[in-house]
């Protein structure tokens, strides 16, 4: 098979978008799908075609990649797609859906002939545009040769954890490190709260622990989008930050371990979320510790 292939991404969000432009650098022909429209009307200006419905979008496509919200809205929107997919087709998974929502979108492929790769990325609005996310993917060796050009478009390195999507292996690794990451952006932001209500300078911490083991690249650049306000546009919405900490929480219900670090994020995050926060960075989940917005 030609390393050039027809692409279809359903769901242009924060991600999705990015991935589309990146396999369209790559020379695959892209034809893109979201339920708002004008999400993705901007694609057709880098040379993507934008259609008017998922089955639209999935005709003679090589590869479904779906980049959509949640679990639900992924099932929901194959089985738009249902009619033009077809049997022996490839669809890489990408969104963070949770161990429940993989195993239904597995139970969809089968029953409609796909193969099926649990196909999670690691990584936020910039190294999307970049085509620089790593991917975490499990699926059939019979099918890599095709989807593997894809993985390749839009990511900088991809980690395979099985052979087979269904049992969730690329997904249970996303919600390990997701669980870092949310674990990471809350701490930062209580530290810089409390820092502001004991008058201590942010950057006195900063420098406090400059160059050594409690510094961190990630704890610097989540400070610096609250310091300088930069939280839109958002890396990694709070809206979708929020439920991605419901699917870990879910996650260590269901194999008898207490989340207590995670469930208290996603109470943050939805906090802020309730108060107009939804589509900002998740950095701002700082403003779940306060009453009233700081000075």
């Amino acid at each position: 098979m030609t390393d050039k292939l027809t692409v279809s991404v359903l769901g242009t969000g924060i991600m999705g978008a990015a991935m589309a432009r990146s396999l369209l650098r790559a020379g695959h022909t892209v034809r893109a799908w979201n339920r708002t429209r004008a999400k993705a009307g901007p694609l057709a200006a880098d040379g993507a075609h934008v259609a008017g419905t998922p089955a639209e979008a999935v005709e003679s496509a090589d590869v479904v990649l779906t980049v959509l919200h949640d679990g639900p809205a992924t099932l929901e929107t194959m089985r738009l797609a249902a009619p033009a997919l077809r049997r022996g087709g490839v669809w890489a998974q990408s969104t963070t859906a949770g161990l429940e929502g993989v195993a239904e979108l597995a139970g969809f492929a089968r029953g409609h002939g796909l193969l099926f790769y649990d196909a999670p990325v690691l990584g936020t609005r910039q190294p999307a545009e970049a085509g620089q996310l790593t991917v975490l993917a499990a699926g059939p060796a019979e099918g890599r040769d095709t989807v593997t050009p894809v993985f390749d478009a839009v990511g900088a390195r991809t980690v395979w954890t099985g052979e087979d999507g269904a049992a969730g292996s690329a997904t249970r690794l996303k919600l390990v490190a997701n669980s870092w990451v949310l674990a990471v952006t809350s701490a930062v932001g209580e530290t810089l709260a409390l820092a502001e209500a004991l008058d201590v300078e942010p950057d006195a911490f900063l420098g406090l622990i400059e160059g050594g083991p409690l510094d961190m690249g990630y704890l610097r650049a989540k400070a610096g989008l609250i310091l300088d306000g930069l939280l839109s546009p958002a890396q990694f919405a709070v809206n979708t930050a929020a439920k991605d900490a419901r699917l870990i929480v879910r996650a260590g219900e269901q194999h008898g371990v207490r989340l207590d670090v995670a469930a208290a994020g996603a109470e943050r995050l939805e906090r802020v979320a309730g108060r107009g926060h939804g589509d900002e960075d998740m950095a701002a989940a700082y403003y779940a510790s306060f009453d009233e917005p700081p000075a």
